[in-house]
């Protein structure tokens, strides 16, 4: 079984930095990390820890540097306001945090500073010790889920887990010695720390870490640092492929792949950065239950449209109950296997009182509901139409959003669209978009307006049609690009009552 203190041992002459940040190109070899293992292990620090450091070599380094101490730890965002950030130690019950120096730090908890090669304590007491409950394995990181669609869940997770996953990523990507990725994805989400950190860990390659991702910069610190891939999400491959004119869009040679993950990827987007870069996407589904990912597309296989083969876990799709769809219906996806967690984290027990509980997140046959909807094809191919509860219905008719958002992309005015349901007094609900537009194209939003409300005619089924699309200049969005869709969906939380008849093509006039 692969364990962090194995794989540090046998990368102690691994020539050059292993972790690499982008704006300087100084980095950590995995010697290093190892180094800072052992202050860890020095420390004796009791978990939960909360790591938040804005440094993401340092963050990297120091969550290798934790698995290998055997401290359960939570990674945090950095950049959370104050009471965000005390309200997230509540909720974990997190005894300790570690931060940069020079940083706010808050009260009630053991204060640590920490970088790339130091971890002391300055301060503060730690928290009451809570006695973690029995569970199937040993818990040694605890994360958040993405929030995009209601309150994040809390999920722990293991070492076995976590680097399983992480060897899947090596194997399905080739990684090797000689490979190099580029991962401009924040590190207290699953993506970053897996498919980024624990995959050049596994496959002795290395990462180039960034903090935040750049437009401006991208092309020229992916060139200057040597990526041989690219760790993206859809959010970042739209931005770089929506300026077709820009220098910047042009064949770049020595990259073999780009990585796809942590939302749908329209297939506009995909096209128009392929034809611009002539490099290959792969795409792939994951989520943190899993420890990141549940599907890919082999490498020289890709097919449009889907998020490709189930990579080290089950996978089926139901309709009623656990039974199969009908032929031609999309279903539930669920998914099943030693990388899936069986639990959600809780820090109150059942009873409402302090302290650490677990609730289960699977049946009793060990099958998880991811919660998203879609099918597979004669191969097992996985395709999603979009998420169970983001399905709008209008006066009965069922509107699957991603199918009219992809419509919109196609438009490559358009870097984000996001569809939801606004109350209606007749229909119950009614489709509306929310586009997030280039520069150029904020500059004449009636036109863009209207060329989408002609694109959404001659591409969709009345009932599909949104009623209204709002150009915006932003869109809440989480820090990996994901749009927030619950809070776009309390935008429109305003019950619409018409004055007027009800438009030609309205489903009330059929």
């Amino acid at each position: 079984m692969l364990n962090v203190a194995d794989l540090l041992a046998s990368r102690m002459t691994s020539p050059g930095p292993a972790l690499i940040e982008g704006a300087t190109g100084l980095g950590l070899t995995w010697a290093d990390v190892a180094e800072q293992a052992d202050r860890w292990a020095v420390a004796e620090l009791t978990g939960p820890v909360g790591l938040a450091l804005a440094d993401p070599v340092a963050m990297a380094a120091n969550f290798v540097a934790a698995l290998h101490a055997g401290v359960v730890v939570a990674p945090l965002d950095p950049a959370a306001p104050p009471a965000d950030q005390e309200a997230r130690i509540a909720q974990l019950g997190l005894r300790a945090l570690v931060v940069e120096a020079g940083v706010d730090t808050p009260a009630g908890v053991e204060i640590w500073i920490a970088g790339r090669r130091e971890l002391r304590l300055v301060g503060g007491h730690a928290g009451p010790m809570r006695a973690l409950p029995a569970s199937p394995a040993s818990v040694r990181a605890i994360m958040a889920s993405s929030g995009t669609t209601g309150a994040p869940k809390i999920i722990p997770l293991t070492e076995s887990q976590l680097l399983e996953t992480a060897a899947g990523v090596a194997r399905h990507l080739d990684l090797g010695p000689a490979e190099r990725g580029y991962s401009p994805l924040p590190l207290f989400h699953i993506n970053g720390l897996v498919i980024g950190v624990l995959s050049a860990l596994v496959a002795d390659s290395s990462i180039v870490l960034e903090r935040q991702f750049s437009r401006r910069s991208f092309w020229t610190t992916v060139e200057q640092r040597g990526a041989t891939w690219l760790n993206l999400v859809p959010a970042i491959l739209a931005i770089l492929g929506a300026n077709a004119d820009s220098e910047e869009s042009r064949p770049r040679p020595g990259i073999r792949l780009a990585r796809s993950a942590s939302a749908p990827l329209p297939a506009s987007v995909r096209e128009r950065f392929e034809r611009l870069t002539c490099i290959p996407v792969v795409e792939t589904y994951g989520m943190t239950e899993a420890a990141s990912q549940i599907t890919a597309n082999p490498t020289g296989a890709v097919r449009a449209g889907s998020v490709g083969l189930p990579v080290g876990v089950e996978l089926r799709i139901v309709g009623s109950g656990t039974n199969p769809p009908p032929p031609g219906e999309h279903g539930r996806v669920q998914i099943r296997g030693g990388r899936v967690t069986s639990w959600y984290w809780s820090a109150q027990d059942g009873d409402g009182r302090p302290g650490w509980a677990y609730r289960h997140a699977v049946d009793d046959d060990g099958w998880l509901d991811t919660g998203d909807i879609g099918w597979t094809d004669g191969d097992g191919y996985l395709y999603l139409v979009g998420r169970d509860g983001d399905v709008i219905n209008r006066g009965g008719e069922k509107v699957q959003p991603r199918e009219v958002e992809e419509v919109l992309l196609s438009d490559p005015r358009v870097i984000a669209a996001v569809v939801v349901g606004r109350p209606h007094s007749t229909v119950g609900e009614e489709p509306v978009a929310y586009v997030l537009a280039t520069e150029a194209a904020l500059a004449a939003t009636d036109e863009l307006t209207a060329d989408l409300q002609n694109l959404c005619q001659t591409s969709l089924s009345r009932f599909k049609r949104p009623a209204e699309i709002i150009i915006s200049r932003s869109l809440p969005a989480g820090p990996t690009g994901k749009v927030r869709r619950a809070e776009v969906r309390a935008m429109t939380r305003r019950p619409l009552v018409r004055t007027d008849p009800p438009a030609a093509d309205s489903p009330e006039t059929r």
